[in-house]
């Protein structure tokens, strides 16, 4: 009998299409479960014990980290885990965890006040990079360039409601036009991608239209990666790179990452190595 699957998302994309798609040739039975019809909470989980296993796909870090954690803990296999997805939520959290076990990461100052953002600014050399902690597809990121209109930029962070959007890092501007998109599964790099901005928009991100193509496997982004797996555990992790004078750095690791561009650029069959992993977790 087939294992049965979730997709747990807050809609269907072309990635979830692709995945329950190629689900039955692997032996896999995959459903769409939206995110907002669980109501976990109950011991045993009755809205996700049908299920052999949990494919979270949610946007939202906060929607997949509590979903990983309550279903974890009604003993229900997750990719990813919940330890994995509460590190990768808070930029933060996440690169000071990478750093602790070697990982290079960009440096960076957390922001939670309008001294803390004076203090950066002079402690960091513009061009610099203001970010929210929490979030992702390249929104609310803002290249600094100027001293004199910095202060002017952070007047929009000050006027946030919440202080969890209030939470920024100020960051050295590392772009150079390009970034690298590694998609992994498992412990496995199945293909990256360089991504370049699009048109007058200065961010690298995939979600945001811009142009890629496919790069070969370097030494030296295997060994970060292997890095990366050792300390979040094998899943399926989009990890963004900046390459520097020194090496490759870790930008951001994207708990549900979208590979839509990543496998136009590289040909890679990313829907099958997805499932062969969820095969082998529930062997």
């Amino acid at each position: 009998m087939a294992k049965r699957v979730a997709v747990v998302a807050d809609r269907i994309g072309w990635e979830e299409r692709r995945l329950i798609e190629t689900a039955p040739g692997l032996g896999l039975h995959i459903d769409w479960v939206n995110d907002e019809s669980l109501c976990l909470g109950h011991p045993d989980a009755p809205s996700v014990t049908d299920y052999d296993a949990l494919l979270l796909r949610s946007r939202s870090y906060t929607r997949g980290g509590l979903i990983a954690t309550l279903a974890e803990a009604a003993g229900v296999p997750v990719l990813n885990t919940a330890k994995a997805i509460h590190v990768c939520e808070n930029k933060a959290v996440l690169r000071t965890v990478l750093r602790a076990a070697g990982v290079p990461v960009p440096d960076f100052r957390l922001v939670l006040s309008r001294k803390d953002f004076d203090k950066a600014l002079g402690e960091l050399e513009l061009p610099l990079v203001l970010k929210p902690v929490f979030g992702g597809m390249g929104k609310r990121v803002t290249l600094l360039r100027h001293a004199d209109t910095a202060p002017s930029v952070y007047d929009y962070v000050e006027d946030l409601g919440h202080a969890f959007e209030q939470a920024c890092l100020v960051e050295p501007y590392l772009g150079g036009g390009t970034s690298v998109r590694c998609l992994v599964v498992g412990h496995e790099l199945v293909g990256a991608a360089e991504f370049g901005s699009g048109g007058t928009d200065w961010r690298n991100n995939a979600a945001l239209g811009n142009s890629s193509r496919a790069l070969a496997h370097d030494p030296d982004v295997l060994k970060i990666i292997d890095a990366v797996v050792a300390e979040l555990g094998p899943g399926i992790h989009g990890i963004d790179l900046f390459g520097t004078p020194d090496g490759y750095v870790v930008n951001e690791v994207n708990h549900a990452p979208g590979f839509r561009a990543v496998a136009s650029a590289t040909g890679a069959d990313i829907p099958s190595a997805i499932g062969r992993h969820v095969q082998e977790l529930l062997a």
